[in-house]
This record gives C-alpha cells, structure tokens and sequence, in this order.
C-alpha cells in the first residue's frame, strides 16, 4: 500500500467524521434552543407566583 492512498484514506475519514459530528453538535443544539423558552416562561411563572405571595402577605 502506498503512503499516498494512507493519507487519503485518513483525510477522508477525518472529513466522515467531521460532518457527522457537525450534523450531531448542529441538532443538539437546535434541540436546546427550543427548551430554552420553556424554561425561561416557567422560571417566570415562578417568580410571579412569589410576587404574588409578597403583595398578599403585605396587605
């Protein structure tokens, strides 16, 4: 086998794995991003329910 074919054939299984590891890191990350909003909305949700309590024990 020559050293040429080696090289070639590591390079292209680099660009393999590469592209399938952009694909992955691409759809976790379009996945969190959608989670996200869900969390923020139920943190605030929380937080008005704490503000709620305040106003009340005030009165």
């Amino acid at each position: 086998m020559n050293i040429g074919d080696v090289i070639f054939q590591l390079v292209m299984f680099l660009i393999l794995f590469s592209t399938f590891a952009v694909v992955f890191f691409l759809v976790r990350s379009l996945l969190s991003r959608n989670q996200q909003p869900k969390k923020e909305n139920e943190i605030e949700r929380k937080l008005d329910r704490i503000i709620e309590l305040l106003e009340q024990d005030r009165k």
